[in-house]
């Protein structure tokens, strides 16, 4: 099951990429958000907070609320739900990379 129509990130090409999540491929869809790939690939837990150490996923999938932020590509805090796949896109959870 994937998303076909993002109310931001419009409509996307069915391209089938490989993106790294935490040094492990996955496969996904050039275009789709990052939220959308990583939950796909039962991925649920994006990061951890900071003061309780407590899985953090998807909350709002729409930026408001930054429960979703990651390092791509180097690139620290971005929210995964309003980000793009691209091919060779290298993600790394919070607890990871040291946010």
């Amino acid at each position: 099951m994937r998303i076909s129509n993002h109310p931001i990130l419009g409509t996307f090409e069915k391209k089938q990429v490989t993106i790294t999540f935490n040094g492990v491929d996955y496969s996904a869809y050039e275009g789709e958000s990052v939220a959308a790939a990583l939950l796909a690939n039962n991925i649920r837990t994006l990061r951890y907070s900071d003061k309780l150490k407590q899985p953090r996923g998807i909350y709002c999938g729409i930026g408001h609320c930054y429960e979703c932020r990651v390092s791509v590509d180097g690139e620290k805090s971005v929210r995964a739900c309003i980000t793009a796949v691209k091919d060779r896109m290298c993600i790394q959870s919070k607890s990871e990379h040291g946010l």
